[in-house]
């Protein structure tokens, strides 16, 4: 538990209020955009390889740890990194790797699930930081870096998420629907999108302009494009959003043919913004993917959105934004900071009272209260880690509201 002077430090707003959530607080009128990426993108393709890796070893062992990076190019794929788990985990990934590209769809002279040069640079994990993570007699187990995590929670949308993301990433949600239901489309994996909306009085009330650039089969037109993909798009925003003054740039370079890894090199974590929050929130800085639960960067960012969604769920606030720090081999955070937007109660209190929700948010509490030793981050890497639905088998268990009721009985 937080000191009663470090509390009191946290609670003075002008110093400590994150820029990004006070931005617009003078403002009645103003635009904001995010953007997502699809499956296919290049850096897509790269998480979600090193997010079979991290299930691979999960699966066979679920205490495994995992630190992999994943680089794709024209028709090459290279993985790198740290691994502690199974022997005969390393010798199983390649068919696993081409069943992953295979799943998202390259089949390209240019990137071919098949056909592409496949190599494998995984290496034990350092002895020096499993020292510092591993428990061990009367030590807890560490945190496996230093740094800072951030969550965030907005009641803009149903699903507790920026409005101008949520709609990206559900763009290219509808498009990969189609896309896979029916070849004859014409559309490819890659794509990108992006929103800008009009806000009055901090609440999202139509599109300005909508982005969307998508690799597509040779001899379609942007304006084949356009009506091809206009549907799709039309049905993700609420009625009324969309209207004669949304500006469209739907293939505005005019051509897309050659894309994915065979266009522009991939690389894992490249895109933190896009799986977060699109830039209406703090980030810390640490990517996801390739990476297993005893890494803060990964499972206390999902504490962070898990305790923040929950507060506005919760009723007790329209946004907030939670911060958790942590030296390399500490089990306790060394901060744990709450800001609140039209808050109906005292952040200081919250401060105290989440931590205690998830175990004192230590590494090990938070991996235990979200079951997060399971194989069920490769789902994860494409239109969001947050936003998402809450699944059977444990995946995105962060997106769970089940501290709803405690938290209105504590206050």
């Amino acid at each position: 538990m937080l000191g009663p002077r470090h509390r009191r430090d946290l609670r003075y707003p002008e110093r400590l209020q994150p820029e990004e959530t006070r931005m617009h607080a003078d403002r009645s009128r103003y635009l904001f955009t995010s953007e997502s990426v699809s499956e296919g993108h290049p850096d897509k393709v790269a998480d979600r390889i090193s997010d079979t890796v991290v299930d691979a070893f999960l699966a066979a062992d679920a205490y495994s740890r995992v630190a992999c990076e994943t680089l794709v190019t024209t028709n090459r794929v290279v993985l790198a990194g740290e691994v502690r788990g199974p022997a005969g985990v390393i010798e199983s990934l390649e068919s696993k790797v081409r069943e992953a590209i295979a799943d998202i769809g390259y089949e390209q002279d240019g990137f071919h699930w098949r056909h592409a040069d496949y190599a494998c640079h995984l290496h034990g994990q350092s002895a020096d930081i499993a020292m510092g993570v591993d428990s061990a007699g009367n030590k807890d187990e560490g945190a496996g870096d230093q740094g800072i995590m951030f969550g965030y929670a907005t009641a803009e949308t149903p699903e507790l998420m920026p409005a101008p993301l949520q709609y990206s990433h559900n763009i290219l949600r509808n498009l990969a629907k189609a896309r896979r239901a029916d070849r004859g489309l014409g559309l490819e994996p890659d794509a990108k999108s992006q929103v800008t909306l009009v806000y009055e009085n901090g609440v999202p009330v139509r599109a300005d302009s909508i982005v969307l650039s998508t690799q597509h089969r040779e001899g379609l037109s942007p304006a084949d494009i356009f009506d091809i993909v206009k549907p799709y798009i039309l049905a993700v925003f609420p009625e009324g959003f969309v209207d004669d003054k949304t500006a469209w740039h739907v293939n505005p370079t005019g051509n897309f043919v050659i894309g994915g890894p065979d266009g522009d090199c991939g690389l894992t974590g490249r895109k933190i913004i896009v799986d977060t929050y699109g830039g209406a929130a703090p980030h810390g800085g640490g990517a996801f993917s390739g990476k297993d639960p005893t890494k803060v960067d990964r499972s206390a960012a999902y504490a962070c959105r898990y305790l923040a969604k929950n507060v506005v769920a919760a009723g007790l606030a329209k946004a907030c934004t939670i911060q958790i720090g942590y030296a390399i081999g500490v089990s306790a955070p060394l901060s744990f900071y709450v800001n609140l937007v039209d808050g109906e109660v005292d952040p200081a209190r919250l401060e105290d009272i989440l931590p205690q929700l998830i175990g004192g948010a230590t590494p090990r509490a938070i991996r235990e209260h979200l079951s997060l030793n399971r194989p069920i981050y490769a789902r994860t890497t494409a239109y969001g880690h947050f936003g998402r639905a809450p699944e059977a088998d444990g995946g995105f268990s962060w997106e769970k509201t089940d501290l709803v009721g405690a938290l209105k009985r504590a206050f």
